[in-house]
């Protein structure tokens, strides 16, 4: 079945990358289905303060029916995610936007919809991505908690391209540590589930100083932590660090 989705989701993206509207016809019940939408990605963020989580800000996207055409009156318009199995409608006779909060990172097949008096149904489909990006800040600290990297998509599907990291490690000047403050040795690790280093990288950071680490991963078919190791000095460190979790750009292009 895994095999069988990403091949799928290549045919959607040959015949919805097209430029303008996005139209389905069914023509033995004069259905004209066109949906407009001006995004079809996005990037959730989850924001973290001192290993704790806390903060999610999830994406939502909107998929005008305004332009859908029946010689039957039209009572539904919606949209089914596939990954998920939800389906979102709205009354065709009061509205024409449908919205989708997505949650999980992922890559995304939606079918729009349209239902007419009559029962007769029309569709076409919309390929997303959704990437997720973490926001990681700890602050005088000596004992830096891991940040968990979890790059499996929830609702399966094609996995992500790559893990980009920049991780900062500040050696903040304090004034009660005036001619006392020192560097601080530390390292930075990406650790597997198997507890394996697949990455490391020793910093030093003098009093006042920072040190910034970017890498890129791609491995992304397992559970990864982010590590820094507090080697030696006597000063507290802040951590400041973003991870995305970024896939291909195999969306559906916008209709405007």
């Amino acid at each position: 079945m895994r095999l069988i989705r990403p091949l799928l989701l290549v045919v959607i993206l040959l015949s919805s990358a097209l430029a303008g509207c996005l139209t389905s016809t069914d023509n033995q019940h004069n259905i004209s289905l066109t949906v407009n939408y001006d995004q079809t990605n996005g990037t959730i963020v989850h924001s973290y303060v001192d290993g704790e989580f806390e903060s999610a800000t999830n994406i939502a996207l909107s998929f005008d029916f305004s332009n859908a055409e029946a010689d039957n009156e039209l009572v539904w318009f919606g949209i089914d995610v596939f990954e998920t199995e939800e389906t979102f409608t709205i009354d065709a006779k009061t509205e024409s936007t449908v919205s989708v909060e997505f949650t999980e990172h992922g890559m995304y097949t939606l079918s729009a919809f349209a239902i007419d008096e009559q029962g007769a149904r029309v569709s076409t489909e919309i390929v997303v991505r959704i990437e997720l990006r973490m926001e990681w800040i700890e602050t005088n600290t000596y004992e830096p908690q891991p940040l968990i990297i979890d790059p499996i998509p929830v609702h399966g599907g094609l996995s992500p391209d790559t893990i980009l990291i920049h991780s900062t490690v500040e050696n903040p000047e304090l004034v009660e540590n005036f001619e006392t403050g020192r560097e601080v040795e530390f390292t930075w690790s990406l650790v597997d589930g198997n507890e394996d280093a697949c990455q490391v990288r020793n910093g030093l950071v003098h009093e006042g100083d920072f040190a910034d680490w970017e890498t890129i991963h791609f491995n992304t078919f397992q559970v990864h932590e982010l590590r820094i190791n507090y080697d030696s000095g006597q000063d507290y460190i802040n951590i400041n660090q973003t991870v995305l979790v970024a896939y291909s750009a195999l969306e559906s292009s916008p209709t405007f």
